[in-house]
């Protein structure tokens, strides 16, 4: 598997690429539109073929690159079932697998974060967690639906109960981290290490979040697969 993690410095949002070496077939989750570019670049540079771009949800906090990508490639763009995406190609139901090449990509419900949220295990080994669980955090619970409640038992019943070893990588880091384990997690996060569901809805609770700068321009944006509107 040739895996690569991407960085937009502006939004603190990993990007992924994925890919078969053989087939040449890839796949991007969570792509930014400002480092389309970027990305279209390495995918010329490492003569891979886009087959797919995949948000993790709606993001809140940045404009997803999916329909700008889907444009220069002919990609098709998936978003998890239940999210108000009407442009999507595909909607992906938790436990569904997209293909890319001999490489299996599982999606996973993480409901919490929002409304609309899959994690996505890549080939057995790789997690994507997108913005239900950080390295040492977790996604925050107080707009687009979101449900602390429902973010625990993601998070213990559905991402914890994975192998160890499972590589965790998240879709944000704000500290210089780059990848976990699940067994890692389990033991050293914070927010869930010791904590009953009850003890995670009440911290979650008083976190007193500002906004994301982006979330009146992003997510009317993502769910139009990334079609700002022009006023």
């Amino acid at each position: 598997m040739l895996f690569r993690q991407l960085f937009d410095r502006e939004t603190w949002t990993y990007t992924y690429l994925v890919a078969d070496p053989d087939t040449r077939e890839a796949a991007l989750v969570d792509p930014v539109l400002e480092q389309v570019e970027r990305d279209m670049q390495l995918l010329r540079e490492l003569g891979l073929t886009l087959r797919y771009a995949l948000d993790t949800h709606v993001h809140a906090d940045h404009i997803t690159g999916t329909g700008k990508l889907r444009e220069l490639t002919g990609c098709l763009g998936i978003v998890p079932a239940g999210a108000q995406v009407t442009c999507a190609d595909r909607l992906l139901q938790d436990g569904e697998v997209v293909q890319v090449g001999a490489i299996p990509i599982q999606a996973i419900a993480t409901l919490g974060h929002t409304d609309s949220h899959l994690a996505y295990l890549v080939n057995h080994t790789h997690l994507l967690t997108g913005d239900s669980l950080f390295i040492r955090g977790c996604g925050r619970t107080d707009f687009q639906s979101g449900d602390a409640g429902k973010l625990y038992d993601a998070i213990t019943q559905r991402l914890f109960t994975l192998d160890d070893g499972v590589w965790v990588y998240p879709g944000h880091d704000y500290r210089g981290h780059t990848v976990s384990t699940i067994g890692e997690e389990k033991r050293w996060n914070p927010r869930l290490a010791g904590r009953s569901r009850e003890e995670f809805i009440a911290f979650m609770q008083g976190l007193k979040l500002p906004d994301p700068q982006k979330i009146a321009e992003a997510v009317p944006a993502n769910q139009q697969c990334g079609q700002v509107a022009v006023v």
